[in-house]
């Protein structure tokens, strides 16, 4: 299957994170994989008449990229192949891009940051069981504490990329994202982490992994990622590869790996 990493703006490290993300994704044997790279912020409109995708010539489209809005033709058309059925991963800082895109926000169901308020929609913490939205809750969408490794807590053991993973895994040190708002609709909650006052987090369980059904379209949504360990933390590595296949395909064909973490130590690779 052919996939497309999109890359070139974003507040993080894409030049060192887009060739690990792009070598996870061709160690499964399932991918072929090609990088976009946007011109650079504040460049002229010529330089951006050479960013012209072709999705529909991919199965999965992953997005390393938080940055200037794209020219409208490309929007569009990435707006009608995620519609159309195509698969879609939002990949950490992705979900701070493009606050003002109504439907990017559809896709990806929670976002963070790029001036995000209560406006935009609610958040989304677990609590009591269940996952469901706090409209009472006030204030910017997107926040972090500082960054350390935490438990992740498997909320869906029978989704196929949660099929066969621990009840629970020890995560490398990232950044626990929390408060993200949005639409928050056709959302499946996959995993939450606590984000614990200690770390200055909300004291809230807050989504780290979900799926969004955008009309035909698949996409899988992880938090995770920031960089240093947690991008080389194998429970990263294993939930990325099988949701980049389950957005393709619908179906995860992957085994767990014997290096998954478990509840009390974090697993990484070279």
């Amino acid at each position: 299957m052919k996939a497309l990493i999109i890359d070139g703006q974003n507040n993080h490290d894409w030049k060192t994170t887009t060739p690990l993300l792009k070598k996870y994704l061709e160690e499964t044997g399932l991918f072929e994989v090609t990088v976009a790279t946007t011109p650079p912020k504040n460049s002229p409109d010529d330089m951006w008449s050479g960013f012209a995708p072709d999705f529909k010539s991919y199965s999965v489209v992953v997005l390393n990229y938080n940055g200037e809005d794209w020219p409208a033709g490309v929007s569009s058309a990435f707006e009608a192949y995620v519609r159309g059925g195509g698969g879609l991963v939002s990949y950490h800082a992705a979900d701070n891009a493009f606050p003002k895109w109504p439907e990017f926000n559809s896709m990806i169901g929670l976002g963070g940051w790029g001036g995000r308020d209560e406006m935009s929609g609610p958040t989304m913490p677990y609590s009591n069981g269940k996952w469901q939205p706090d409209h009472d809750r006030k204030g910017a969408g997107g926040h972090h504490g500082k960054r350390h490794p935490f438990v992740v807590a498997n909320r869906n053991p029978r989704h196929p990329v949660m099929q066969g993973l621990p009840e629970r895994w020890m995560h490398g040190e990232d950044e626990l994202y929390d408060s993200l708002r949005g639409p928050a609709a056709h959302m499946t909650l996959l995993a939450t982490a606590y984000s614990a006052p200690e770390f200055d987090g909300t004291g809230l369980d807050e989504p780290m992994l979900f799926t969004i059904a955008y009309e035909k379209g698949r996409v899988f949504h992880t938090t995770l990622g920031h960089g240093g360990d947690a991008v080389h933390s194998v429970d990263f590595i294993v939930t990325l590869q099988r949701g980049a296949e389950w957005a393709a395909t619908g179906k995860v064909t992957q085994k767990v790996p014997a290096d998954f973490p478990t509840a009390e130590k974090v697993s990484l690779r070279p």
